[in-house]
């Protein structure tokens, strides 16, 4: 989504700026409460309390690392980038291009 809306070089640092926001913490962390039984739901208070401080900084794998979600994920190599289930990927597009 983000490449074709944006240039690939600032595809990484777009998504990096979306996750480390608070609204989008507490959208993945409830997305996780509800779908993954294995959510280490003390971790996501940690990232919570932190979203939105402009020290704050996060990337998709530590996201995952540290709180073992399985709704979106980062991946290297040939066919690497960064993949989310659908209703995450819905409110990622939102964010990036608010305007229908």
């Amino acid at each position: 989504m983000v490449k074709a809306k944006n240039d690939e070089v600032r595809a990484a640092d777009i998504i990096k700026n979306w996750i480390r926001t608070r609204t989008t913490i507490e959208y993945l962390g409830t997305w996780e409460s509800i779908y993954n039984p294995n959510f280490k739901v003390v971790e996501f208070d940690h990232f919570k309390k932190e979203a939105g401080l402009p020290t704050f900084t996060l990337s998709i794998s530590q996201w995952v690392e540290k709180t073992n979600a399985i709704g979106i994920f980062s991946k290297l190599g040939k066919h690497g980038g960064t993949y989310a289930h659908k209703d995450i990927a819905f409110e990622f597009g939102g964010a990036i291009s608010p305007h229908v």
